[in-house]
């Protein structure tokens, strides 16, 4: 495993193909880091779908959407099952933000948190120019970042 990018170095770029749940079902597209540009991006790194702490964090991140997006930041999901995956995970959990598929875990070995075949759980958060500010990879999947410290490190960004 690499260390990946550092906090200060430009967050390395990726599009994924993804889905969000919406109103009118579930809507699946490309997601392109550098096509955030404007806006903070967290990238929420995690195992597994369907698993208990999986499940648990991302559902604490989507409980958190209205305060992420107070601070104009993009919450995005990623781990390597597919979209078919993702979408059965978002519905039965009634996530609201974006779920990525790295299914080849590109990104993964990308932002240096590959462990075995499978990821280290960790979070990112990108600035609006694309720089890597926050970065958190976890030595045992057991617990992951609170909404709470994921909001207080965006509102930091904007001091």
């Amino acid at each position: 495993m690499s260390g990946g990018p550092e906090v200060g170095d430009k967050a390395p770029d990726f599009t994924l193909p993804g889905l969000r749940l919406t109103d009118a079902g579930a809507e699946r597209g490309e997601y392109t880091l550098s096509a955030q540009l404007g806006h903070p991006v967290v990238l929420a790194f995690y195992p597994g779908d369907e698993t208990s702490m999986c499940t648990r964090q991302m559902c604490s991140y989507s409980s958190g959407m209205d305060e992420f997006a107070g601070l104009d930041a993009t919450v995005w999901g990623i781990s390597p099952q597919d979209l078919d995956s993702h979408e059965s995970f978002a519905r039965k959990n009634g996530l609201r933000q974006p779920l990525l598929a790295d299914v080849e875990r590109e990104v993964v070995r990308a932002y240096g948190i590959g462990l075995g075949s499978s990821l280290r759980r960790s979070v990112f958060i990108v600035d609006a120019a694309g720089v890597l500010r926050y970065k958190h990879v976890a030595l045992v999947g057991l617990t992951y970042r609170s909404t709470d410290t994921l909001v207080r490190e965006l509102a930091a960004l904007t001091k």
